[in-house]
């Protein structure tokens, strides 16, 4: 259809009211969108490169549903581009609390229309992002069921189904190939449409998942819990030095010197942080010369362990040792010297919804007994919602859809073995998943993006390729920032091969210095 045709077709009357089962269309309304620049750095849109969007024109149509029976409201936002559309749909994902229609989801768009995709983003029925207070307790004493499904799964496959609606009524055909693309809590909402929504998208790529969803959060909150409950509150200085003092002693397990840490279970069972304990350095706070504390060391240590019940039995694992240790456990001082754990906040608003389901609560600090307490309530409320743990994937394997999963290995958000411990699992269950999922570990990057680590920028194109064409990626490549600050490109490889670097190798702008191996 030419543009012309397109402009004029981005009406309300176009699109009518799409078909969803269980559902009754509350408005729709479609607006045509001129002018629209935007430019996206790398990173924001995870597995693409950055984009200058400029003066792109496409068709914005919101659709907002409810559910009888469940006094919910779902708002659904698609935008169809009026030219260079590529035949397919990309939808996005959303991050932290946040299912979509949000900073990150609509950076996401923008790149999608970049590259000719349909796209669409959901709220989940949560118009007020950030922390669940305003939404995870339908009274006080009662969760909000309807809420808590909606977000974890329902609204997701009910996007896909309007999205491909609205996508056949604009341009007269379905998209021939639907994707998705999210990261972080998008990761965790691709993972969800692979395990229970099979048909619903062609290609996932799901980056730093954060799926087992209640030890994930448990893993979260152990490091201010656990500097609450030793009374051990390190400067960021002291946690920063102890992060490059592992980086420094592990750099090179993996034969390569490039600032990074590429085996850090390896690492884990090389670096011991206590013995460090004395060690002068200058604190980059106040440039003041200190020495390395013991209760630095020791918080170090448990961050990396993983929460443990009351008892000593295993939770949830710890972040990787590259991961940033002063991010993942903040501490603040007063004027008079008393220092506390910032993330104790956190702890708060978990206790406040899912365990007093109280919005008066303001339990900062907990027994360990009570940190066990939390995780039973926390698995009470997420196992049936947010969980996204199942291990058989034969239908997504089967209806022949391709998966692909990355994760940094200095996410100070999300643990690595989060991801990793998953696909494990998977490749167990299902006697191997090397026909449709991919797992990759990538050195240095920190949360979805930033860090030394580089960017897999072209793992998006190649989940295409993947899907469309049967050609499995072999590997990725990623341009790193070496300490030097000057720039290398290496690759990383599908889990459980490794990136080894051939020598002698002199070019170090190309991925032919490099091979995967087992």
């Amino acid at each position: 259809m030419a543009m012309s045709s397109l402009t004029d077709h981005c009406v309300d009357a176009t699109f009518g009211n799409p078909v969803l089962f269980g559902a009754d269309i509350l408005s729709l309304q479609a607006d045509l969108v001129t002018g629209y620049s935007n430019y996206i750095p790398e990173g924001y849109i995870f597995s693409q490169p950055s984009v200058f969007v400029r003066n792109a024109t496409f068709c914005n149509v919101t659709v907002s549903y409810t559910h009888p029976g469940y006094n919910d409201k779902v708002t659904v936002e698609s935008w169809l581009p009026v030219e260079g559309y590529n035949g397919r749909l990309q939808a996005v994902g959303g991050g932290g609390w946040s299912p979509g229609r949000g900073t990150i989801s609509y950076w996401g768009m923008a790149g999608a229309i970049y590259y000719g995709y349909a796209t669409v983003t959901t709220d989940s029925g949560v118009t007020e992002l950030g922390a669940p207070d305003s939404w995870a307790l339908a009274s006080p004493g009662n969760l909000n069921w309807a809420g808590l499904s909606n977000f974890g799964y329902v609204s997701l496959n009910d996007e896909a189904v309007i999205a491909k609606s609205l996508v056949e009524s604009f341009y007269g055909e379905a998209p021939s190939y639907a994707y998705w693309n999210g990261c972080s809590q998008g990761g965790r909402q691709g993972m969800a449409l692979a395990q229970q929504y099979p048909n619903a998208y062609d290609g996932i790529l799901s980056a730093a998942p954060a799926i087992n969803w209640s030890p994930f959060v448990m893993s979260t909150i152990w490091p201010a819990f656990y500097m609450n409950h030793t009374g051990q509150y390190p400067q960021a200085c002291e946690l920063d030095y102890i992060t490059s003092l592992a980086i420094e002693a592990c750099d090179e397990l993996d034969g390569v010197k490039d600032g990074l840490i590429a085996e850090p279970e390896q690492c884990l069972r090389h670096f011991n942080a206590t013995e460090h304990v004395g060690k002068k350095f200058v604190c980059s706070t106040n440039s003041a010369e200190v020495q390395l504390t013991a209760g630095a060391a020791d918080v170090a240590t448990a961050i990396w362990t993983g929460p443990t019940s009351l008892n000593g039995e295993f939770m949830w694992y710890g972040f990787d040792i590259g991961s940033s240790l002063s991010t993942i456990a903040p501490t603040s001082c007063t004027d008079t010297g008393d220092c506390f754990a910032s993330g104790q906040l956190s702890i708060a608003t978990w206790w406040r919804n899912f365990v007093d389901m109280d919005p008066e609560s303001n339990r900062t600090s907990i027994s360990w007994e009570e940190f066990d307490i939390l995780f039973k309530h926390l698995k009470r409320a997420f196992d049936s919602t947010f969980e996204t743990s199942e291990r058989d994937l034969s239908s997504f394997r089967d209806a022949g859809g391709k998966l692909i999963n990355f994760h940094g290995l200095a996410d100070q958000s999300i643990p690595v073995w989060n991801t990793l411990s998953y696909y494990r699992e998977v490749a167990s269950y299902l006697g191997g998943v090397d026909d449709f999922y991919q797992y990759y570990r990538v050195p240095g990057l920190a949360h979805c993006a930033g860090g030394a680590g580089g960017q897999p920028i072209a793992l998006f194109d190649q989940l295409r390729l993947w899907v469309e064409n049967g050609t499995a990626p072999s590997h990725s490549p990623v341009t790193i920032k070496l300490p030097d600050n000057t720039t290398r490109v290496e690759i990383i490889c599908p889990y459980p091969s490794k990136a080894v670097f051939g020598r002698p190798c002199t070019n170090l702008t190309s991925t032919s210095c490099w091979s995967c191996e087992l």
